[in-house]
């Protein structure tokens, strides 16, 4: 006979929520301050900047604020789950839009132009700094156990473990997992750490334990299934059916009709035609006004990299571009001149360190790397900087999979090396602002598939967004 539920979820450690109305009123009280800051910011930004437009902190501040609150509120943005981190940023997109919008709108047809490009830097800036503010916040919630609703998953236990072990390591989706419902309970293995619940005839008994639930629709039979989604069966505010597609995009898809079928439609894919002009244009855009800005302090450093060691103070290093073809990648030099025999005599000499090599191709403990300028400029990616030329002359992309040297492109299987190179490489990618050279081969694979199947502008977007921290903070940087 089945353990009831309750004595199940009382060995586990579990509780009704009850407390789940303060938690939300601690998050929208949280994000909401995070968009008033944003709100304050910018307006006093753009008064700096634009000193003679009318735009006053704080009576600007506030009307601003009296739109973008409802703005976002509609958008589902003051909740503390839902919408990824990369659709957040393109909702908070539309809502900086709209915000001007309707300020533009609002605006007496008297005032001067500067009060028009005033406005247009306040959005710009919202949008920015919102995104930051946001993520701060979100992070402090994080932290204080109050970001992400109570999950039960459905199905294997198996396959509910490591859907579980997914949503546990990428906490911003806030799906929290405490537990699984199972009509497979005895065929759980050891390192299914959630508590198993109950089965799927029981799941009724689940009221009020958890907002969210996740059927793996893989797992089930058409009955089971039929069962399953009946709402008597699954009594949860919210129902999220996933389905291994292996290999099916998460992003860009939107849901058809298809009679008795449910389709999905792919709206982004890098791969459709335009999608690359598209990128080379913002490619110009942004790297060209960047290239000139950069320019001194290229040579500033080029003259620090020659005082620290002689030599030339750019290198090219041969690496694999689009398409399999050489890509002669330009770097400031941050390694003596003898940097390959420094190496090799460093893994001869020690095992630890030919095993770190072996799984990252980087070591925590470089001996090749200049003392001084050559940590400053890898710990700062300023050592990247002269890649711009390379974005310049159509050979990379400011977003996409890093270009590896061959070795270290050799460590992957051959299906995702042809995947890999049939986009255009970038200055920064998706493993760069996530775990940067803090992953192994397994990791980089997973983050460029997850990029390359999942393309969008609003994925580099984001990527270049998270950039900016990961790069102010050297994280993992090496």
């Amino acid at each position: 006979m089945p353990l009831d539920w309750s004595k199940r979820a009382s060995s586990a450690g579990l509780r009704r929520p009850l407390q789940a109305s303060r938690r939300r009123v601690a998050v929208i009280a949280a994000l909401v301050t995070s968009d008033y800051l944003a709100t304050a910011l910018a307006i006093a930004t753009g008064e700096i900047l634009l000193p003679s437009s009318s735009w006053a902190w704080p009576e600007a501040a506030f009307a601003l604020f009296a739109v973008l609150l409802p703005l976002h509120a509609y958008l589902g943005l003051y909740s503390c789950w839902g919408s990824c981190p990369i659709e957040r940023l393109r909702l908070r997109a539309l809502s900086a839009l709209g915000l001007g919008a309707v300020t533009f709108i609002a605006l007496p047809a008297w005032h001067a132009p500067v009060d028009i490009a005033a406005l247009g830097m306040v959005a710009a800036l919202l949008f920015v700094v919102g995104h930051y503010l946001e993520s701060l916040a979100r992070l402090a919630l994080m932290r204080a156990g109050l970001w992400g609703a109570s999950t039960i998953l459905i199905g294997s236990p198996d396959k509910c473990a490591q859907m579980g072990r997914m949503l546990l390591a990428h906490p911003k989706l806030g799906l929290k997992p405490i537990g699984i419902v199972t009509d497979q309970a005895e065929d759980a293995r050891s390192e299914t750490t959630l508590p198993l619940l109950c089965g799927l005839t029981e799941a009724h008994r689940l009221t009020g334990l958890a907002e969210v639930a996740i059927v793996a629709a893989s797992d089930l039979s058409e009955s089971d299934m039929t069962e399953a989604l009946r709402l008597s069966r699954l009594p949860f505010p919210h129902v999220i059916v996933a389905e291994s597609g292996g290999g099916i995009p998460n992003l860009g898809l939107h849901s058809r009709n298809l009679g008795a079928a449910a389709g999905l439609e792919l709206r982004f894919n890098l791969f459709r035609r335009g999608n690359l002009l598209l990128k080379r244009l913002i490619d110009l855009a942004i790297a060209l006004p960047v290239a000139l800005a950069a320019a001194p302090l290229v040579i500033i450093l080029a003259a620090a990299v020659k005082i620290a060691d002689p030599g030339p103070a750019f290198y090219r290093q041969r690496r694999v571009g689009r398409d399999g073809s050489v890509l002669d990648v330009l770097k400031l030099r941050t390694m003596y001149g003898n940097a390959e025999e420094r190496l090799r005599e460093h893994l001869q000499s020690d095992p630890r360190a030919a095993a770190e090599w072996a799984r990252f191709f980087k070591l925590s403990d470089d001996p090749r790397v200049l003392p001084g300028i050559g940590n400053v400029l890898r710990r700062s990616s300023l050592d990247e900087l002269p890649q711009l030329w390379n974005i310049l002359r159509g050979e990379m992309s400011i977003v996409g999979p890093r270009p590896f040297p061959a070795y270290h492109m050799s460590g992957f299987d051959p299906d995702f090396q042809v995947l890999r190179v049939s986009v255009p490489p970038g200055l920064t990618g998706l493993w760069q602002v996530s775990s940067r050279s803090g992953g192994d081969l397994a990791v980089q694979k997973e983050q460029d598939l997850f990029y390359i199947r999942n393309w969008s502008i609003w994925l580099d977007l984001y990527i270049l967004l998270e950039t900016v921290p990961a790069v102010l903070t050297a994280r993992g940087a090496k």
